[in-house]
């Protein structure tokens, strides 16, 4: 009981100074993949806000005004290196500036294979985004979304996850129980920020890779899960975000995925700014950089023209 309470503590306190509608558990009762093993979702608020060690996955659904709202919709995945997420820094942050031009998000808070609890850890953080989009998907009505204009964003690790879910989806499980498993998993676009993409080049991200997927993995499975190896011709449209001066994560990751999108002649965007680094977020303060997200903006209304 008392871990309970402090769980409880620490998303009340996370999340205080947040303005969503409300936060939904992505599954009743244990998500699946999962094993009790006594561990705690921990919050930590001392920069910004950052959660380890996640436990019940959920979504935290920002809405903007019925007024205002256009009917597109953006899952976003925080990044961290599979090892934290940048909950409020690329997450709850990014969703209020989404809602400002009037398109609802939804901030993923996906478990992280190196939590105990996970039973194949690498397969816990795409379960959850597929399971994100289908919830958004079965809930579009109520929250004013067009079933058709639902696109997934990811930084980082989170833009590697994303990018997994547009080469890793399925259009549901008609047979299931749970009507939310009906829905597809398949985003109508993907909006990628300083993305980890391939596993395989001398560019990839070790780091990234060995949180997923352990430092031993499986040749096969390091191939699955480099998505510029993954595109095909059902793969959604994509815009891609990067700094060319990106020691972390090179550019040469959002290069690769670029060119696999356009062999498959499918719609693509890339902006490659000269400065900034790594995990810059909304860029506030940084001059040119700052105006990556009129650049998204442009091309999600793109896509609806």
């Amino acid at each position: 009981m008392k871990h309970l309470f402090l769980a409880l503590l620490f998303v009340m306190l996370a999340t205080s100074g947040f303005t969503q509608n409300k936060i939904l558990p992505l599954w009743e009762g244990d998500p699946p993949n999962y094993r009790e093993t006594g561990e705690v979702t921990i919050w930590d608020t001392s920069d910004i806000v950052r959660v380890r060690l996640v436990q019940q996955p959920d979504i935290a659904v920002f809405l903007p005004s019925r007024k205002n709202t256009t009917g597109e919709a953006v899952v976003i995945c925080p990044g961290g290196g599979y090892h934290i997420l940048a909950y409020d820094w690329e997450g709850s942050d990014i969703a209020r500036w989404l809602n400002s031009h009037g398109i609802a998000a939804f901030v993923l808070k996906y478990r992280l294979p190196g939590s105990n609890s996970n039973i194949v850890p690498y397969k816990s953080p795409l379960m959850d985004a597929q399971r994100a989009m289908r919830m958004v998907r079965y809930n579009a009505e109520s929250w004013n979304v067009d079933t058709g204009k639902i696109g997934v964003m990811g930084f980082s690790a989170g833009g590697h996850l994303a990018s997994t879910l547009s080469t890793h989806f399925d259009t549901g499980d008609p047979s299931s129980d749970d009507p939310v498993e009906h829905m597809s998993c398949r985003p109508d676009f993907s909006i990628l920020i300083y993305p980890v993409i391939s596993f395989t080049a001398d560019f990839s991200h070790v780091g990234s890779r060995h949180a997923l997927l352990g430092e031993d993995a499986d040749e096969e499975l390091v191939k699955h899960f480099s998505n510029e190896l993954q595109v095909t011709e059902d793969t959604p449209p994509a815009i891609l975000i990067h700094s060319g001066d990106d020691k972390a994560v090179p550019v040469e990751n959002s290069i690769v995925y670029y060119e696999a999108l356009l062999e498959h002649q499918i719609p693509a965007e890339l902006h490659i700014y000269p400065y900034g680094g790594h995990g810059f977020s909304l860029a506030i303060n940084k001059g040119h950089l700052s105006t990556w997200p009129d650049r998204v903006y442009e091309w999600i209304k793109y896509l609806s023209e």
